[in-house]
């Protein structure tokens, strides 16, 4: 990462913003080691949705009324906001419920109409279920199948090998801007440019990119691009997918109903045009004006700044593990996101997870939602510390502690 710190920004203040980092939890003070999971909200964000909520609830795109209108323009105006944060048009960014959706629209109305026996997909050993499972339940229905790409000894993509698999037969090529486990950080940008000039179409799971790099979705080339809101400081169940126009118009609907729609007859039906002939039904308008609040909000902060933060963070806590008997890091990648995953011997990872709650540690254990990864490294499970730009170096020296302290309790 080229960024350096904007030094003139008070990060104490910025974690002020945060209403729920203050809590204790178990009489501790709470160290929220999981962001990765979903980040945490600023004032700002949930203020936008109690101010939705208290001034302006309506549906959106079917009154005149001027509630009607006020919610519509605040709901198209976070859409506007995404595409503006992500360089790309609105009228190419589906809103939708999260990177688990957008994925899935991809999967049923692109690939599903478009794939056929000898077709193959390429998916790669560190994607998330979300980008796994779908893919799966297209090719039982095509006839297509699936190729995996695999890892180095440092949790990198192998690429090499992955180009290899890029034979003439493959449609589609589908992987992790940033591995939710590892924290590796894919060259997207160069393996969408080699999948192209093979005519192979590439989707990108962006959901542990966005929140945490400088992210310039036009520059990486990609066909599709999925995100989640509220990995981004932003409220649950909101997200979008960025497709080129192209696709977009030449994709029937991933469901029907009201507002994705032109006219309706028995005999048939007109669909709207892209982006909202996918988005039927009354969305999650006050989640959304939420998302454009905390796209505002990342703004404010510059992404630039936000990455480099949690770099430092991340050497911080990487060297302070280091130090510590018996753990082991899953994941050194040259290019990699503020996340470690761990385990220490003789310590199942769920067994750590509990103790370092009780001293107020919140950390993830588990597979991760990566079963294929784990199966890599012949673990069942890890523990994931992930930090976030509202983190700091005095909590990485607690978390340290912490983890010393239950280890022994566990020896």
């Amino acid at each position: 990462m080229n960024a350096s710190l904007d030094s003139t920004i008070d990060w104490a203040r910025v974690r002020a913003d945060f209403p729920l980092l203050t809590r204790q939890v178990h009489g501790k003070p709470l160290i929220y080691f999981d962001s990765a999971n979903t980040g945490q909200k600023p004032e700002t964000v949930i203020a936008a949705v109690d101010d939705f909520y208290r001034h302006h609830n309506a549906n959106v795109s079917r009154a005149v009324h001027a509630l009607g209108t006020e919610a519509t323009d605040a709901y198209e105006g976070a859409r506007n906001k995404l595409a503006k944060f992500f360089n790309v048009r609105g009228d190419e960014l589906v809103l939708c419920s999260g990177t688990t959706f957008a994925l899935n629209l991809v999967a049923y109305s692109w690939a599903l109409p478009r794939l056929q026996p000898g077709d193959a997909i390429v998916l790669t050993r560190m994607e998330h279920h979300a980008n796994i499972v779908p893919w799966q339940l297209v090719a039982q229905r095509t006839g297509a199948t699936i190729k995996v790409a695999e890892l180095n000894e440092r949790g990198e993509l192998d690429l090499d090998r992955l180009y290899a698999l890029l034979t003439p037969e493959v449609k589609l090529l589908s992987l992790t801007h940033v591995s939710n486990v590892l924290g590796t950080v894919n060259p997207v940008r160069e393996i969408c440019r080699e999948a192209r000039k093979r005519g192979i179409v590439t989707v990108v799971d962006g959901s542990q990119a966005a929140p945490h790099r400088v992210l310039d979705i036009a520059a990486v080339g990609c066909d599709f691009y999925a995100i989640t809101g509220h990995k981004m400081s932003g409220p649950t169940g909101t997200g979008a997918l960025w497709a080129r126009r192209e696709h977009l118009a030449a994709m029937p609907p991933f469901i029907g109903g009201g507002e994705m729609i032109k006219e309706v007859r028995f005999e048939g039906t007109v669909f709207n045009d892209p982006p909202h002939k996918f988005e039927a039904g009354t969305p999650n308008i006050a989640g959304f004006i939420g998302l454009g609040a905390a796209v505002d909000y990342l703004s404010s902060l510059g992404m630039h700044n936000v990455e480099a933060r949690e770099q430092a963070l991340l050497a911080h806590a990487t060297e302070e593990l280091s130090k510590v008997e018996g753990l082991r890091i899953f994941g050194n990648a040259r290019e990699k996101a503020a996340v470690i995953s761990f385990l220490v011997e003789g310590a199942h990872a769920h067994d750590l997870a509990t103790l370092l709650d009780l001293e107020g540690v919140a950390i993830r254990s588990g597979h991760h939602c990566a079963h294929p990864l784990m199966q890599h490294f012949g673990v069942p499970a890890t523990c994931r510390a992930s930090l976030a730009f509202y983190n700091t170096h005095d909590e990485v020296e607690a978390f340290v502690a912490a983890l010393r302290k239950v280890r022994k309790l566990l020896a």
